[in-house]
């Protein structure tokens, strides 16, 4: 298969070239990504395990959905492909934005728009993806996350605690 090819981009996230994601990830050079949320009628948040074949942390908790922007990419149309790719939920148009993270050591040099959506499920994971996932409630995914940290994605505990800041209720 061919090597996704990711648009690197500036401080501003302004598109400045294009590179392999090899490339981009053994220098360390900035690019864009996105982060869904799902949550069902409960309010639970649907989180998934990353699988051991991921080249970056694998084997960690992670958002419902998360996944490069590739070179050319718009950010709503990265949300859109990556719920059908990851966990086969089939969305016409991007979920609702809630914030961007800038770049930084704990996205992985990645700007992040974080999205929102609600689905019931059942999902169809895919496996060179996801390992497994399961709903929790978000009182629950602040406890195991203070307990222990390092089962999580960095990007995920980031991005968790800037989502729990600005919305006390999903």
């Amino acid at each position: 298969m061919p090597e996704d090819i990711f648009d690197v981009v500036n401080e501003r996230d302004e598109v400045i070239g294009a590179k392999p994601r090899s490339v981009v990830h053994a220098q360390g050079l900035l690019h864009r990504a996105v982060h869904v949320f799902v949550f069902n009628s409960r309010g639970e948040i649907f989180l998934q395990k990353r699988s051991m074949k991921k080249d970056r942390q694998p084997g960690m908790w992670d958002s419902s959905c998360s996944g490069h922007v590739d070179s050319g990419e718009t950010y709503d149309e990265t949300a859109v492909r990556e719920l059908g790719e990851e966990i086969g939920l089939k969305v016409k148009s991007a979920p609702e934005k809630l914030f961007k993270i800038d770049a930084c050591e704990e996205t992985d040099a990645e700007f992040v728009w974080v999205y929102r959506c609600e689905s019931e499920g059942p999902f169809e994971l895919h496996p060179d993806e996801i390992e497994r996932g399961g709903w929790f409630t978000p009182e629950a995914v602040s406890r195991w996350m203070a307990d222990k940290p390092e089962e999580f994605a960095t990007a995920f505990i980031l991005i968790w605690k800037k989502y729990l800041t600005a919305h006390t209720s999903p």
